[in-house]
């Protein structure tokens, strides 16, 4: 699936999904193309978690098509996406440090009944540099600050053959200077790494902010463009059944923050 904007990691074509006997997504369409950072918002129960599931291919569908890298979710490519749930609190007795946490993402690629080697061990040593929590891979994982062990989930997911990240609420918890250097760190990703990214947050502004491109859903599809559209739409404000006057003020304020610090 390709089309003059480049390739086509994601494609929903007409997708509708049911849960339990009730209608939670209904003619979902959009594309997500090779290195964008795509964000989803909507209000609460609007189906964006199930959105996100559907794409990984752990939702079936009701009608409609999902493709991932031209295949099925769950098909061929599966170990080339990564998933990073929404935030789980970990006890501080966690037993398992950080390097043993993100050698369960390279595991997923080798499969659970082959021994890691020592490549398997310098992949996890990458993954941990990439988010700068090489100098704790010895360290218990419940012993870390909440955004450390964003940073140490993230470097799971990216420590199989990944293109593709699917992020959950990626920032739920954080404070906001916590905040601005995860998204920080998702951009320079993208350039280094050549990643495409997925995200859903219940932050609006934030994803505004940070992310190429903008799908508003509350159960049907109501809007897809860059974040000064969406945001500025009627559509949104339909989504929300809600003004939006403060947030559009909120976003101004962010880029202008954003440009003085520049």
């Amino acid at each position: 699936m390709t089309d003059r904007n480049g390739n086509v990691v994601v494609g929903l074509n007409a997708v509708s999904v049911e849960l339990g006997g009730r209608s939670v997504l209904h003619d979902i369409n959009f594309n997500v193309h090779e290195g964008g950072f795509v964000g989803i918002v909507g209000p609460n129960g609007a189906g964006k978690t199930t959105l996100l599931r559907t794409i990984l291919g752990l939702v079936p569908v009701a009608s409609g098509r999902v493709e991932v890298f031209g295949h099925p979710p769950g098909r061929n490519g599966s170990h080339a996406v990564g998933y990073v749930p929404q935030r789980q609190s970990i006890p501080d007795n966690f037993p398992a440090t950080v390097g043993d946490v993100v050698m369960m993402g390279r595991l997923r690629q080798l499969g659970f009944l082959r021994f890691p080697a020592k490549k398997d061990w310098r992949r996890v040593d990458d993954s941990l540099a990439l988010v700068g929590m090489l100098d704790r891979r010895d360290r218990a994982v419940g012993r870390l600050s909440g955004g450390e062990q964003r940073r140490v989930m993230l470097a799971q997911a990216l420590c199989a053959s990944t293109r593709l990240l699917v992020l959950d609420e990626p920032t739920v918890g954080l404070d906001l200077p916590a905040e601005h250097e995860f998204y920080a760190l998702l951009r320079r990703l993208i350039r280094e790494l050549a990643l495409t990214i997925v995200a859903v947050s219940h932050d609006l502004v934030a994803l505004a902010g940070e992310t190429d491109e903008l799908i508003c859903i509350n159960h049907r599809m109501h809007i897809h463009g860059n974040a000064e559209e969406v945001i500025h739409s009627h559509a949104i404000r339909e989504a929300y059944c809600c003004e939006f006057d403060f947030l559009a003020g909120e976003l101004a304020h962010h880029e202008t923050h954003d440009h003085i610090e520049s």
